[in-house]
């Protein structure tokens, strides 16, 4: 398995990604955590914050958007739309409708086999990154359950991929006006649910058997 999960967009070690993903990969960058936000505030913060389609292409990888609003009900579709490609990467946004998309399309499946296989890494930040604990209880601090956008079922889904033995907390202890971050970390620790904090910045690689914070 092969994993780069960052606390905020690429983190400082982005090279560690490009690593993993080997030369000449193509990535499928997922936006759909960012659904229920208007297209006018999406397109300015591509176009003045980050673009990750264009972050990868500078370091040389073939990279394109993978809108799984399409694939929904479609998982067969969905699977021969990854058959090539080596990265997949999660923007942040919102956890639980990223949950959905990855439901709805069966997204989660379909990745849990590939990364079995290690014939792809999964890589993401903030609701990217979330998603790859055991549950998203205690999320709840940080993001709305109840946010949808068109074509999403409206119930929450509790469990995350299952990816990591516990529950990710970006932006903890980071440049930011909320104490969202603080206020997760401690309603998980009261609970006994295993959790790590991430800073802005920090990333936890797996590369097989191996984990790392960098």
């Amino acid at each position: 398995m092969r994993l780069y999960l960052s606390s905020s967009r690429m983190g400082y070690r982005f090279d560690r990604l490009v690593d993993l993903a080997g030369p000449k990969a193509r990535v499928a960058v997922i936006p759909n955590a960012a659904d229920f936000i208007p297209g006018v505030a999406r397109a300015l913060y591509l176009q003045h914050v980050l673009n990750p389609i264009e972050r990868f292409r500078k370091y040389g990888l073939q990279a394109n958007e993978l809108d799984l609003r399409h694939y929904f009900g479609r998982p067969a579709k969905l699977e021969a739309a990854l058959a090539d490609i080596g990265v997949v990467w999660a923007s942040g946004g919102n956890t639980f409708l990223l949950r959905r998309a990855m439901r709805q399309s069966g997204f989660d499946t379909l990745l849990r086999r590939r990364l079995a296989e290690d014939s792809l890494v999964y890589a993401g930040w903030s609701a990217g990154a979330v998603i790859a604990g055991p549950t998203l209880r205690g999320i709840e601090q940080m993001d709305a359950p109840g946010r949808l956008a068109q074509g999403y079922e409206p119930a929450p889904i509790w469990d995350g991929l299952g990816l990591r033995p516990y529950v990710i907390v970006p932006h903890f202890a980071s440049n930011r006006p909320e104490a969202a971050a603080a206020r997760c970390a401690q309603v998980l620790q009261a609970r006994g649910v295993p959790h790590r904090t991430l800073r802005d910045g920090q990333a936890i690689v797996v590369e097989g058997d191996r984990e790392e914070l960098v």
